[in-house]
Order: C-alpha cells, then sequence, then structure tokens
C-alpha cells in the first residue's frame, strides 16, 4: 500500500481553496471542476472536496457499488461539527516568519501565539483552523 493523500470535505469550497493557496503559499496543483481540488507540497498531498457538488450536480456523478450514507453523504459531512481529531501538521525553517506572515494574511482562525512544549524532545508551534475548523499546526525552527 502507498500514500495517496488526505482529503478534506470543505462547506465552501472557493473560500477553502483561497485559504489553502495562502497558508501553503502556492496555487492549486489540480482542479476537477469546483469538485475536488488538489496542492501538491513536496510528497504530501492535500486536496478540498466540495461536499454540495455531488448533491448540486447529480446530472454530472455516475455511481456504482452501492451507497453509503456515511462516506457518500459528502454534504452531510460538510455540515457536522468538525471534531478535531485530525490536525495538518506542516514544518516551516524560520517558525517566527512563518507566523508572522499567516497573521499578516488575517485568515487564521484561532491563531495561537508560538509556544513550546517539551516531552521527549524540545517543540516550538502555533496553531490555527482553517474555515472548517481543521486544526494546522505549523513547527520550525525558533529562538525566544
Amino acid at each position: 500500500m502507498r500514500y495517496g493523500s488526505i482529503y478534506l470535505v470543505v462547506r465552501d469550497f472557493e473560500k477553502s481553496l483561497d485559504f489553502y493557496e495562502k497558508v501553503l503559499d502556492m496555487k492549486v496543483s489540480a482542479v476537477n471542476g469546483t469538485r475536488f481540488a488538489v496542492f501538491q507540497n513536496e510528497g504530501l498531498t492535500i486536496c478540498l472536496m466540495n461536499g454540495y457538488y455531488d448533491v448540486q450536480n447529480p446530472e454530472k456523478v455516475v455511481k456504482r457499488g452501492g451507497y453509503y450514507p456515511t462516506y457518500d453523504d459528502q454534504h452531510v459531512i460538510a455540515d457536522s461539527e468538525n471534531s478535531r481529531k485530525i490536525f495538518i501538521n506542516l514544518g516551516v525553517a524560520d517558525l517566527r516568519a512563518e507566523y508572522d506572515r499567516i497573521k499578516s494574511l488575517g485568515i487564521a482562525n484561532g491563531l495561537t501565539p508560538i509556544r513550546f512544549i517539551q516531552v521527549f524532545s524540545p517543540y516550538w508551534y502555533f496553531s490555527f483552523q482553517d474555515p472548517d475548523g481543521n486544526p494546522i499546526e505549523v513547527t520550525g525552527a525558533y529562538a525566544e
């Protein structure tokens, strides 16, 4: 088995697309209309799935093999409360510079200050959320 991607089911496709282009500081790598977007970032592929596309465009969707609401009701998933059980972790060379860049964008919900934790090794990071409440953690070199 190989790693394919992680994709996020989003409520507002255009808003999320804009958010991730700004946060990742890159243009989207590929799109499938307004249904799916792919960001290929140095071996990590993060994708956005428009949770409403299939229900709004049933004439464009062909499905076979049964119907499983837990997986197939993308619009219900998009409307669900975010449990924040999965974090997107991004690494940078200069944590202070990245913190300042993210803060200046004005799009980071719940932006924390740069924080420190040490359990087995020292770890500097800050966190924020995307438009759907998915937590993003940024780590990197930092000098107090």
